[in-house]
């Protein structure tokens, strides 16, 4: 089996030597070239043809961000793995739109590293356990954008129910109001969560926001999606029974 051709990108000699290390005691690995900023990289690419970059997001010249959109254009396949101590909500979202294959953190283990590159050369992405709260919560925002823009997957009946839950009720309270079961009633908001696959209150009361199911003032509308209505969940079907698909990509 030919070997697999890496370019690392960092401008820390110190600990590029350290995941040179690493990643050439595995077979079947080799790191083909090192490059310490953004500029170091673009040419690098068109001398080595590597099959992936381990690219650091702070590197002078060209940042880490600007580099991999500079290189997407004239090296598409070209894999990508974020190896940076950057761990924020927004670095982890800008690297997901540039469609990179995976994202460790510095403080990960080698083990991890070495996990990562094997899973992308087979075809798969790889994220670091430590961003699994960041990778979540851009999954929900990602599936509630989406949502928005398509057409509203649920009947009437489930909609008015979703208001309801929006506003604080109880599902004894939306039985009393809608002359039904509260047995239906859970049932309703068992299917609001499967077509919507939003598994969490929060979410779902979000949408209704979105979907203007529920009337909020716009200038506090940002304050609304922070700090939506607290939502009873003693009558509410067990979380158990509804499985949250949210941390999936």
């Amino acid at each position: 089996m030919h070997p697999y051709k890496i370019v690392l990108a960092d401008d820390h000699t110190i600990f590029r030597q350290s995941v040179r290390r690493v990643v050439e005691e595995v077979p079947g690995l080799e790191i083909v070239g090192e490059a310490a900023s953004g500029h170091e990289l673009l040419l690098l690419l068109q001398q080595t043809s590597p099959q992936l970059v381990i690219l650091d997001l702070s590197m002078p010249d060209y940042g880490g961000m600007a580099a991999l959109k500079e290189m997407k254009r004239p090296h598409p396949r070209v894999k990508v793995l974020i190896l940076s101590m950057h761990k924020t909500r927004g670095h982890v979202y800008r690297a997901i739109s540039m469609q990179v294959q995976g994202y460790l953190l510095k403080e990960d283990t080698h083990e991890e590293l070495i996990a990562a590159i094997k899973l992308i050369r087979s075809g798969g992405t790889y994220f670091s356990p430590l961003l699994a709260g960041q990778i979540s919560e851009i999954n929900v925002k990602k599936r509630l954008r989406d949502l928005l823009f398509q057409e509203d997957p649920l009947s009437n009946r489930e909609a008015q129910i979703l208001s309801f839950l929006a506003e604080g009720k109880t599902s004894q309270q939306i039985a009393d109001l809608l002359s039904l079961s509260i047995k239906t009633v859970n049932t309703h908001r068992l299917k609001i969560k499967r077509k919507l696959d939003l598994g969490k209150s929060i979410e779902l009361i979000k949408y209704a926001i979105l979907k203007g199911y529920i009337m909020v003032d716009p200038v506090e509308f940002p304050e609304a999606l922070n700090n939506p209505p607290a939502v009873n969940e003693r009558s509410s079907p067990k979380n158990s029974e509804v499985t949250s698909k949210t941390s999936s990509g």
